[in-house]
């Protein structure tokens, strides 16, 4: 007999309904396997070395109306996962979608990480969602088999039934159900997948399942949420890191018509971790009560190092550390021999500003709290975090915590620090009442964890043959470590995972080092992190040596990537971190990046090289770059007259494995392409004395439909294995308009956005 090695096993009922809130009388099956650790510890180096700590269920229940029902433990924010990964589950099962009932599961430690970041959902349980849908289909033909008294090899599940060709029975998945949860679970060796030839909705742009209710405004967001008896919070925080209040005078603001409380916040913690902000919170009946006495507060603040913090000049100061020697972290070869000796020379240094999340909902979150327990309704990416960091605040066991994950308006990765959702707990508590705390426009943009501004600079030895010997990188930057711990200056090994130590070059002689950064904000990861500093470095260098050498950019890329290989960026005591995935089943491989660059450059016109004619005209520019184990390349097309510019085509060709859902996935692609358009062209926040000077899209701006270009997308590689979606599309972005600028008109822009330089037409 075989050994039952299957992760899938049977779930009793009272646990499926306590854990999804689904009463079912039918099968109901749970899959376990190890925990994987979310993407923002493998990013700021505070990720466990255990990664088999904890135990993850994901479950699917067939009930007697026919009614398939899968949980989905993943935050659903425009990507599609409430789709994706049922789908997967249907598809092995057999199932019919108009029948599926997908279940948004709540935050609780027995679904292991529910972290959605990292572009990883997919990918990390892809399989198992199919050994899911398999196991369940094979118990259904048995239970068939055992009903009707025939061999199970006879029995067929399709579109929802189970069929006996023979005899030509079937019956209904719901009828059953009851008799397939007294069947064995299957030994995993035994399953038989299905073949891509025999998918149903895999690899197929099925539709996605929240968007009939979205469109009928069915769908619950973190804004939309509505209890009785609930008080709405307006809070006032420091404007400054680590500043709390020094004194407020309330007296107007409770004159206000409304206004039932007004409470001090306790905060200034450093590191901020995911702590809610110092302020002073109004509490009303209603939003425009809570917002018009907050404006009517006269609040003085402690003062705070990070009072003198200004980010121009802080910028200025990381470009010129990164111009000396730093910490070594990698080293191939002798750089600065290679250097010494070269026949030819370049460098270049380049700048990205502080950056916000700017998600069309801002952050927003409800909470009740009674005796020993809290109820939290929140538009969050981590429902587990959340859950841990309301116990902690609350003095209550994570247990005591529930948390209910609404739609998300957006998330980016801002919505993973769940200091929102604290603060709702907290005033609760206080108020002995539903409190909705609610982030307005100017809130979200000027209390985010940013996106940390950067500066990297490059030197290149080139020999009499325009050979590529010797290439040295520096990169200075406020890393995320410093969100977790006091004094950390220099990048973790996940952040220089991303696009910085691993770049896909055959030099033989290479060095990547950092230089010190301050930490003087919130600083958190943004879709792609680090990748969007390095690639638009890494790869406007590469273009700038191209031009040098008079050569066709995609054709110097291809010498420079050289012989097709894989490879393994670990050095001494650098760890790379590749995404969480292992350097076997997921290798940083070349031949797809070249593959993924040749047909990049497909899309362009790069017949024009060097010698660039400083005029007004029409440029192309391309950039490739790995990142979430996928490879994307960007193809731009650019006008630029009389100091403006205009983005006309914009092109992506995607190697992300197997497209789930190819509509989704495209989707994702274009999204992509607009936020990193967005970032690259006007994406900046700035800091004068500590305190960020933007505040709403006036002056946070964001692309435009009227300056959105003609855009396709192209996806290729899809006989390999799922890899990220969400990010890869945004780093390549912002070096293939500064390429493509470069090309009409041979200015070099190094310091992005764009409008500091050129207007946007």
């Amino acid at each position: 007999m075989t050994d039952n090695t299957n992760a899938i096993s049977l779930v009793d009922r009272r646990r499926f309904l306590k854990l999804a809130g689904v009463s079912s009388s039918g099968l109901i099956l749970g899959a376990t396997l190890p925990n994987f650790q979310p993407a923002w510890a493998d990013i700021a180096g505070t990720a466990a070395k255990d990664k088999s700590a904890a135990p993850l269920n994901l479950f699917v229940s067939i009930a007697k109306d026919n009614t398939v029902s899968i949980v989905c433990h993943r935050s659903e924010m425009g990507q599609g996962i409430r789709t994706g990964l049922p789908q997967v589950v249907a598809d092995e099962l057999e199932a019919d979608w108009d029948l599926v009932e997908v279940v948004q599961g709540l935050g609780d430690k027995r679904y292991g990480n529910q972290n959605t970041d990292g572009s990883r959902s997919i990918r990390n349980f892809y399989t198992t969602m199919r050994t899911m849908g398999a196991s369940a289909r094979t118990m259904l033909e048995q239970a068939a088999a055992q009903l009707w008294s025939v061999p199970a090899s006879e029995c067929q599940a399709r579109k929802h039934r189970v069929h006996h060709s023979a005899s030509s029975r079937s019956a209904s998945f719901g009828e059953l159900a009851e008799l397939a949860a007294t069947q064995k679970v299957p030994a995993e060796d035994t399953l038989v997948l299905k073949t891509p030839a025999n998918f149903n909705y895999i690899g197929k742009p099925v539709a996605t399942y929240d968007t009939p209710a979205i469109v009928q405004g069915k769908g619950v967001f973190g804004q939309d949420v509505i209890l009785e008896d609930m008080l709405i919070a307006s809070i006032e925080r420091a404007p400054v890191l680590g500043s709390k209040v020094a004194s407020v005078d309330d007296s107007a603001a409770r004159k206000i018509s409304g206004v039932v409380a007004i409470e001090n916040m306790d905060g200034g913690i450093e590191p901020p971790l995911f702590h809610p902000l110092a302020g002073v919170a109004v509490l009303a009946t209603n939003t425009w009560a809570a917002m018009k006495a907050r404006k009517a507060l006269d609040i003085q603040w402690t003062d705070t190092s990070h009072a003198s913090h200004d980010s121009a000049p802080f910028i200025e100061t990381l470009k010129q550390r990164v111009q000396q020697p730093g910490k070594v972290v990698t080293k191939y070869g002798d750089v600065a021999s290679s250097l010494a000796s070269a026949a030819n020379k370049h460098s270049a240094t380049y700048s990205v500003p502080y950056l916000a999340h700017a998600s069309m909902e801002p952050p927003s979150a409800t909470a009740v709290v009674k005796d020993d327990h809290c109820e939290i309704w929140a538009c969050v990416q981590v429902p587990q975090a959340t859950q841990q960091h309301v116990a902690n605040a609350l003095g209550l066991t994570p247990e005591q915590i529930k948390v209910n994950v609404t739609l998300l308006g957006g998330g980016f990765g801002r919505k993973s620090k769940p200091d929102f959702a604290v603060e709702a707990a907290l005033l609760a508590k206080k108020m002995q009442r539903p409190v909705k705390v609610v982030w307005s426009r100017e809130d979200d943009i000027r209390h985010d964890y940013f996106h940390a501004a950067a500066a990297s600079h490059f030197e290149a030895a080139m020999d009499d043959d325009g050979q590529v010997t010797g290439w040295q990188q520096r990169t200075a930057f406020p890393t995320i470590s410093g969100t977790f711990a006091n004094g950390v200056e220099h990048p973790s090994n996940g952040e220089l995972s991303l696009g910085f130590a691993d770049i896909p070059f055959d030099i033989p002689h290479r060095q990547c080092e950092t230089a010190p950064a301050e930490y003087e904000a919130r600083i958190g990861w943004l879709r792609s992190v680090s990748n969007i500093q390095n690639a638009f470095a890494v790869c406007s260098f590469a273009d700038e040596l191209a031009h040098l050498r008079n050569r066709k950019p995609d054709e110097f890329l291809l010498e420079l990537i050289g012989e097709d290989r894989h490879i393994d960026p670990n050095q001494g005591d650098f760890e790379y971190g590749n995404h969480g995935a292992s350097l076997k089943d997921f290798p940083l491989d070349t031949a797809r990046l070249k593959q993924v660059l040749a047909a990049t450059a497909a899309k362009a016109d790069l017949s024009q090289k060097g010698d660039h004619v400083q005029k007004a005209g029409e440029g192309w520019g391309i950039a490739v770059h790995r990142s979430f184990l996928s490879y994307v390349g960007i193809a731009t097309k650019v006008a630029v007259e009389n100091g403006r510019v205009a983005i006309k085509e914009m092109h992506c060709v995607a190697d992300v494995g197997l497209a789930v859902n190819p509509d989704r996935v495209e989707s994702q692609m274009e999204g992509s392409m607009i936020f990193g358009l967005s970032l690259a062209l006007m994406g900046g926040i700035n800091m004068e004395k500590g305190a960020v000077t933007n505040s709403n899209f006036h002056d946070y701006p964001l692309l435009r439909m009227q300056q959105s270009p003609k855009m396709s997308v192209t996806l290729m590689g899809t006989e390999h294995a799922p890899a990220g979606v969400g990010e890869p599309g945004v780093p390549p972005v912002a070096p293939s308009i500064t390429n493509a600028i470069f090309a009409a008109c041979g200015e070099r822009i190094r310091d992005l956005p764009v409008n500091k330089h050129l207007q946007l037409a």
